[in-house]
């Protein structure tokens, strides 16, 4: 007797690629960024940003707070080495505070 092969595939393999067939890539990482920044900040800072993108490899944040926009200028580059640490380096080279 023949036993059918399963496949077993996570949630995350099957979107990854349907993204990536689609060319959806940036939008996922950039949901990755702002989940990353959800745990990352507390639930009012949090609150605050708008809208996380990526695209040629520039994220760009928009925030409604201009205090929470200043901060996130002051710390531009601790953001950035803190995004490049957590999705590897070569999927951005700047970061923008809009």
């Amino acid at each position: 007797m023949r036993k059918n092969r399963k496949r077993e595939f996570q949630s995350s393999e099957l979107v990854k690629s349907f993204a990536r067939i689609h060319g959806f890539e940036d939008k996922l990482v950039a949901f990755e960024i702002k989940d990353f920044l959800e745990d990352y900040l507390d639930e009012a800072l949090f609150g605050e940003i708008k809208s996380v993108n990526l695209e040629d490899k520039i994220i760009s944040i928009k925030v409604n707070s201009p205090l929470l926009k200043h901060d996130f200028q002051m710390r531009k580059s601790f953001f950035l080495k803190k995004f490049q640490e957590k999705f590897g380096e070569e999927k951005f080279n700047d970061l923008q505070i809009l």
